[in-house]
This record gives structure tokens, C-alpha cells and sequence, in this order.
């Protein structure tokens, strides 16, 4: 298993794509939040806290993180080399693992350099130091969580196809219907808010709740068992190949 994570960090900064993720994440979050003026500029909103960027990186993972797992499998399926791979003295579960925990080692890179942010509304407050630091924690675990998610749907969707481009659709396509689908469908005319449950089905409520700075144990329950589920169809997809 640590031989595939190695190579998978390998592979992506011998290549510009891990640059290229951390970067465009780093840059797009940025702007939005320093220099585009609307309502997630933190300067604009007139209040120290982060809010607006744990907000907007959900949906700025739903584009990068596929873009990170699309080749996970994709590229051994198109290059023929997984038949290789499963040849060697290596389970397919621990593959699988190699694959998503690479996957989430570029993704932990990419949140890291964000801390500059919560030195930033640090000294910004007034008092100097007066922000919320176990909503900021519980956040930042949140989207940590949520990227993990995302990551497992990814390296499902590349096992799905050779094509990377079809698997990077296919994982934007679930990573929205997970995150978004089931709050939009508890918010319709037929149903009242949170009717059976349905918000608590979606990424997005159990993600609500983990950043208001509360480790409930029905959110780690979930986070868990939907990447556990994910990655078992993954490992079975690929033991049926």
C-alpha cells in the first residue's frame, strides 16, 4: 500500500498536476475572498472570521478534487498496467487505499497554505485575536472530511472508465448529487424541511454541522462510513476486473 502512495505523490508532482491543484485552489480562493469584491470578501463582510471561505471551498473541491482522482485508475486501465499491478504480491483493497490516500495527501498540501488566512482574520480582529477558533477547527476538519469524500467518490468513478475525462464527469456529477441533491429535494414544494430525514442523507448538512465547531459523533459516523463505502465498490469493481 505505502509503495502505491509514494508513487501516486510521485506521479503527481513529477507532473504539473499536483502544482497545478494546489495553485488554482490557493489562487481561486484568494481572489474570491481578498480581492473580488461581493460577499465572500472577507474585508468586505467587515467581520474577522472565515465563513466565506468554508463556504466556498466545497464547491471549489467539487471541480479539483475529480480532477486530482480522474487518473487514479483511468490511466492504469488505458496504459494496460493494472493487470500488472494485480499480478504483484498486493491486495486490491490495499491499491485502492494507495490511491485514495494520495489522493488525500495532495488535497491536506492544498488546505495547509489556508492557515495564512486564519493568521490573517487573527490580527484583523478587534480586539486583535478575537475569532472563533473551535468554529474555524471544526471547519476545517469539515472540509477535510468532505474532500476525503470526494476523494473516495473520484476513485470510484476513474475505476468506472479508461477515459479520464468520462471519470472526472461522472465524479463532479456524484460529488454535486451527494452534496447538493438531497437539501435541494428536502427544500421542494412536496416536502417540509428536513422531511424523513432527507438532509441528513447529504454531504452538505452533516458538513453544516462539523463547522459550527461541534465533533458530533453522527457526523464522523457518516463521513466514515460513506468513504468506507465508496472505496469498498471500488474494491469490489476492481477484483470483478
Amino acid at each position: 500500500m505505502f509503495a502505491v502512495l509514494k508513487k501516486e505523490i510521485n506521479s503527481f508532482f513529477a507532473s504539473p498536476i499536483g502544482y497545478l491543484v494546489i495553485g488554482l485552489f490557493l489562487v481561486v480562493s484568494g481572489l474570491f475572498l481578498w480581492v473580488f469584491r461581493g460577499e465572500y470578501n472577507i474585508l468586505d463582510s467587515g467581520f474577522a472570521n472565515l465563513e466565506s471561505f468554508f463556504t466556498l471551498s466545497p464547491w471549489i473541491f467539487l471541480l479539483l478534487v475529480p480532477a486530482i482522482t480522474m487518473k487514479s485508475f483511468s490511466e492504469e486501465i488505458r496504459q494496460g498496467t493494472l493487470e500488472l499491478l494485480l499480478t504483484k504480491p498486493l491486495k486490491p483493497i490495499h491499491l485502492v487505499l494507495g490511491k485514495y490516500l494520495g489522493a488525500m495527501v495532495l488535497i491536506l498540501l492544498a488546505l495547509l497554505p489556508t492557515l495564512l488566512y486564519v493568521v490573517t482574520i487573527y490580527a484583523l480582529g478587534k480586539p486583535e485575536g478575537n475569532v472563533d477558533l473551535g468554529v474555524i477547527l471544526g471547519s476545517y476538519f469539515g472540509l477535510l472530511f468532505l474532500g476525503g469524500c470526494y476523494a473516495a467518490i473520484g476513485v470510484f468513478a476513474s475505476i468506472l472508465s479508461p477515459n479520464q475525462i468520462v471519470s472526472f464527469v461522472l465524479a463532479v456529477f456524484l460529488c454535486f448529487l451527494f452534496f447538493f441533491a438531497f437539501e435541494a429535494l428536502a427544500n421542494m414544494g412536496s416536502f417540509s424541511i428536513g422531511a424523513f430525514g432527507i438532509e441528513d442523507l447529504g454531504l452538505k448538512e452533516h458538513y453544516k454541522s462539523i463547522s459550527r465547531g461541534i465533533i458530533d459523533t453522527r457526523d464522523l459516523v457518516y463521513f466514515f462510513s460513506f468513504i468506507v463505502f465508496f472505496l469498498a465498490l471500488t474494491n469490489f469493481r476492481l477484483k470483478s476486473n
